[in-house]
């Protein structure tokens, strides 16, 4: 079981299951993400992030911060650095640069690889993963051909028994498209804006669900 973490500390999930956290932008959806996989990094599990906004830099910086002082074992997958031509693209064992997000089939690859590298090469058998966006891979590719690399993506998590978190920015695309990626999901997280200005969340889909819990 792998204990998701963030504000769902109390909530365990079954091996191969795949959660989408969606919500408004700036509600807080990387973060909650990124505090999944760092419940997991602290105790000596594998992350692997694919950006498709952020450079494999950053990446790695902004995960720093919330693993405190464990020395975390994350794989990147930067979909960015190549296409804005900014920085140096400098492969290693784990961080990897698929083309651009247009390049679905590159992605796959580069993720299969950092599963390698942490499965078979380093004995790591509890991994990690989230795709922080959804948003982007949509902005460059159509509906149908999104979904059928989602159903991919989560099938190697599933035969991977590891967990993984997608992210999407819902206010950016209609409510059919949100809904026909939900299908592929074991699991829902709902971020959304308090009175207050704070955000909330909310997990359906698996065991009972929970209510509204403060961020």
């Amino acid at each position: 079981m792998y204990e998701l973490g963030a504000a769902f500390s109390d909530v365990d999930v079954e091996p191969g299951t795949n959660v989408l956290v969606e919500g408004p932008p700036m509600s807080g959806k990387r973060d909650l993400g990124f505090e999944v996989l760092a419940t997991g990094a602290r105790d000596g599990e594998g992350s692997i992030v694919v950006s498709t906004k952020d450079s494999a830099e950053r990446v790695i910086e902004d995960f720093a911060e919330h693993v405190g002082d464990t020395e975390p074992l994350l794989g990147v997958v930067d979909c960015v650095t190549k296409q804005q031509g900014m920085g140096t693209a400098t492969e290693s064992e784990l961080v990897r640069y698929a083309s651009s997000p247009v390049d679905l089939t590159g992605i796959g690859i580069e993720l299969s690889e950092l599963l390698r590298a942490l499965y078979q090469q380093r004995g790591v058998t509890r991994n990690r993963i989230l795709l922080h966006s959804l948003s982007t891979l949509l902005m460059y590719s159509d509906l149908q051909t999104v979904f059928r690399f989602l159903h991919v993506f989560t099938g190697r998590v599933q035969s991977a028994d590891a967990l993984g978190v997608f992210v999407v920015d819902s206010s950016a695309h209609d409510e059919q498209t949100v809904s026909t990626l939900k299908q592929l999901f074991d699991g829902i997280v709902t971020l959304r804006e308090r009175e207050d200005g704070g955000f909330e969340a909310r997990l359906v889909g698996i065991e009972d669900g929970t209510g509204w819990r403060d961020l």
